[in-house]
């Protein structure tokens, strides 16, 4: 219970430094300071290895570098998780699994349902199908004992199956044209790494040089970099080598850099609207009201419905001191998009602003107006916990 808590008070803070640095970005974006925040996205850099060279805007180093590291520590938690924690039990994993495709499945279908009409516009069925965890676990923290155990332990489970989620999504639906040299060289780096596991070196160096190269081979091959995150993250050794538990290690060094650097910067980066009355006008386009409807209804509905069917049919329990109602609330709670639902979103319209930002700026009211339903149902759902 004491890492649980401690897992939320770290998740928490993640939350709100994500909010910080949001606000940040729309008072940049809406003052006199516009000029410089958006010359800083633009701003290149990169380096130079003989004849390669990368270079690439502050924006595009954010979303594809710093974000394959936070990829590659939701895919050493994933490994963890299905090797010897929650999700190496059936019984537990049943029903974050179920709920986990209901909300994957009825917010994607919800957004079709307004833009099918427009090859272009459907391109963002994704965008509310994530979720920002440590949003949601920060308002549960915020509830207190008004929330069982037992929920808060469902979230968490229930983000890394709406993690996995992600990360089949922008493999098979967000890729461009193949290179395949850059395949090949990705290849090698996968052998690499393969390698250095079967030998059971415990060295983290190693690994890192050979993911660096993984990254680079990604981002040259047309499938999004950030997958070699994953990727390199299922090749660190779990087991202690010489009493050193590397993937432990790894995890926990990264934590902090995560909650305080990545997130936050990632958030400044892309959260910066214009909000003018293009923008609010825009709320009524299709892609707009799919993201809206998606995150708002979509998202708690779809986790709902899932979970009662499985529960009734038997298939799984509910949270043990949990009602149906506080499970309701759980689940808008789950419509909290913020920095996933925009990541998603600039990797679908590849940051186009055919919308005027009215596509994010839809992410930011609906999530918005999530966590304070979900903190409203939550707050006056009453179950005497024993």
């Amino acid at each position: 219970m004491k890492k649980l808590q401690a897992l939320l008070r770290h998740d928490a803070i993640g939350g709100i430094l994500i909010i910080t640095a949001t606000i940040l970005a729309l008072i940049c974006q809406n003052t006199i300071l516009t000029d410089f925040y958006n010359e800083l996205l633009r701003t290149e850099s990169g380096f130079v290895i003989g004849e390669y060279k990368v270079i690439k805007p502050i924006l595009l180093w954010v979303n594809d570098g710093l974000m394959a590291v936070f990829f590659f520590a939701i895919g050493l938690e994933i490994k963890k998780e299905i090797m010897i924690g929650e999700l190496s039990t059936p019984s537990k994993v049943a029903l974050p699994v179920i709920g986990g495709i209901g909300g994957v499945v009825v917010p994607s279908l919800i957004f079709v349902a307004f833009t099918f009409s427009d090859p272009f516009w459907v391109k963002g069925w994704a965008i509310p199908t994530v979720s920002d965890t440590a949003f949601a676990l920060g308002i549960l923290l915020l509830l207190g004992s008004r929330v069982p155990p037992s929920l808060r332990l469902f979230l968490l489970l229930l983000a890394i199956i709406d993690d996995i989620c992600a990360v089949v999504i922008i493999a098979i639906f967000y890729t461009g044209e193949l290179s395949n040299f850059a395949l090949y060289m990705a290849g090698v780096a996968f052998v690499i790494m393969a390698v250095l596991n079967i030998l059971k070196v415990n060295k983290p160096l190693f690994y890192f040089a050979a993911g660096a190269f993984m990254w680079v081979a990604f981002l040259e091959s047309g499938v999004h970099s950030t997958i070699a995150g994953i990727v390199a993250s299922l090749f660190i050794p779990l087991k202690p080598i010489k009493g050193y538990r590397m993937l432990i290690g790894i995890e926990h060094s990264l934590k902090g850099v995560i909650t305080y650097f990545i997130m936050p910067v990632f958030a400044f980066v892309n959260a910066g609207i214009a909000l003018n009355s293009q923008a609010f006008l825009g709320l009524l386009h299709p892609v707009s009201l799919g993201i809206i409807f998606g995150l708002l209804i979509g998202k708690p509905v779809g986790i709902f419905i899932f979970s009662y069917a499985a529960i009734k049919l038997k298939l799984s329990n509910l949270p043990t001191g949990s009602n149906f109602k506080q499970f309701l609330g759980l689940g808008f709670l789950t419509g909290i998009g913020a920095s996933m639902s925009l990541f998603i979103d600039s990797i679908a319209y590849e940051d186009s602003d055919l919308f005027v930002y009215a596509d994010k700026l839809a992410i930011l009211i609906a999530s918005f107006l999530a966590a304070f339903i979900g903190w409203f149902i939550l707050r006056n759902a009453t179950v005497k916990l024993k």
